[in-house]
């Protein structure tokens, strides 16, 4: 009978959700969720029946000496590690991260040198002007208004000679490549592969450009990490320096919100 039973099909009874006059309400708190708040307030409660129990029962003869070491702000238990170590100690530590920070900030510097004389920086202008009308590049419409700046003018006789005027044979390249303004090679150095393009796709070129632009990206990323551990081997070498003894003043604060400190000068006997 027992298969029998099993054999017969049950409805699947789902849980309801909430009612549209209690959506305000938030959602429908389900059993599962009803389970896991009932077993977190009790864990909660059964910690704090242990605490009040050992409270209750502890030793009020019992000391040691963490008693009056520490102490807390705003109930939050602070501890005084700097105590255990000397003063002179502290210098030394904070001396070799130092170094390690300005051998960093060598090497990021060194990378940095490296791209800049591996890339030909653009302007964003020259960028702008790849897709400008010839004539405009040219700066042949003389009567309109005048050429944008950086603008390559080239100057003719008359007027014949700006409608017949041909930029690519004009500077020795191909005609794919008379809007650039950097790394324009000519026809004869084209023709031996000098610079090694085979041929002159755009697609190449385009990808070209794309990984140009990767670069001058991480060239600015590195430029601004640079700065970053600058700032940051600055401040250290601040703190190093109130370390030291002598008496000192602070006059203000620099350029990038870091304390300045005068020192008194020290007699030396």
């Amino acid at each position: 009978m027992s298969s029998l039973r099993n054999a017969v099909h049950r409805r699947n009874h789902k849980e309801r959700s909430q009612p549209l006059s209690r959506q305000k309400f938030g959602l429908l708190e389900k059993k599962k969720d009803y389970v896991a708040r009932a077993r977190d307030y009790h864990s909660k409660q059964d910690r704090l029946k242990a605490m009040r129990e050992k409270a209750a029962f502890r030793n009020p003869d019992e000391f040691y000496f963490k008693m009056i070491n520490t102490r807390t702000n705003e109930g939050v238990h602070i501890t005084e590690r700097n105590e255990k170590f000397s003063n002179d100690f502290l210098k030394l530590l904070k001396t070799q991260d130092l170094n390690y920070i300005t051998q960093q900030r060598d090497i990021g510097r060194k990378r940095i040198e490296r791209m800049q004389q591996g890339l030909i920086l653009l302007d964003d202008e020259a960028r702008a002007e790849e897709d400008e009308d010839m004539d405009e590049y040219m700066g042949a419409s003389s009567s309109k208004a005048g050429p944008k700046s950086k603008n390559h003018i080239v100057f003719v006789d008359n007027e014949e000679e700006v409608k017949t005027f041909d930029p690519a044979k004009h500077f020795d390249t191909a005609p794919e490549l008379v809007h650039r303004k950097f790394n324009r090679p000519r026809t004869s150095q084209l023709t031996k592969e000098i610079v090694g393009v085979s041929s002159l796709d755009k697609a190449e070129i385009k990808a070209a450009a794309k990984e140009r632009e990767r670069s001058l990206k991480e060239l600015a990323s590195r430029m601004e990490r640079e700065e970053t551990v600058s700032k940051l081997e600055q401040e250290m070498s601040l703190r190093k320096n109130l370390m030291s003894k002598g008496r000192r003043k602070k006059i203000g604060v620099d350029k990038d919100g870091l304390a300045k400190y005068k020192w008194k000068a020290d007699r030396k006997k």
